[in-house]
């Protein structure tokens, strides 16, 4: 029975000693295109906002046809439109420029593996605020908003592993 859990404890050794750091690695890299790929979606250039984005923010996210329950309304629910040059309106434009720099800056830092738990926990809370005020139905949270969060949760907590910047310029232990 020794032998047996000395070759686990071998076996487990290595597996942590390999692929921890592999796998932290592929982690980063995986959320990251995701919330990456959706930032650069909202550009149309170098520091050029794609327009048409302020309507989804707008319209998708904070005035849906149908009304989602639970979700931040932030139009008139009885015309489902907003006022004219409002602060509501300037404050939704704004949260859409900060998610698009946010969405290229905080996966750029994973890619990296720079300032990683600042990424990851930015992206956490990116993740949260959509999940509770954009789409809060529980179909959202399991798929797909869990499994960011599940990811993020893991880098935030483990680090950026070797395989990152933080390592390499003694950021991290």
């Amino acid at each position: 029975m020794n032998l047996i859990i000395s070759l686990y404890q071998q076996f487990t050794g290595l597996a942590n000693r390999f692929a921890s750091d592999i796998t932290l690695l592929l982690l980063r890299l995986m959320v990251a295109k995701i919330f990456l790929d959706s930032g650069l979606s909202k550009w149309t250039g170098f520091l050029q906002f794609n327009q048409d984005k302020y309507d989804l923010f707008l319209y998708e996210f904070f005035c849906p046809d149908p009304i989602r329950e639970g979700a931040l309304l932030l139009c008139n629910p009885k015309t489902l439109d907003y006022v004219d040059g409002s602060l509501t309106v300037s404050i939704v434009e704004s949260l859409a420029l900060i998610a698009g720099v946010m969405e290229v800056v905080l996966p750029i830092l994973l890619i990296l593996g720079i300032a990683t738990r600042i990424g990851a926990a930015g992206l956490m809370g990116m993740t949260l605020f959509i999940q509770l005020a954009v789409f809060p139905e529980w179909s959202h949270w399991w798929n797909p908003a869990g499994w960011w969060f599940l990811t993020l949760l893991a880098i935030f907590s483990f680090g950026p592993g070797k395989l990152s910047l933080d390592k390499l310029l003694k950021l991290e232990k």
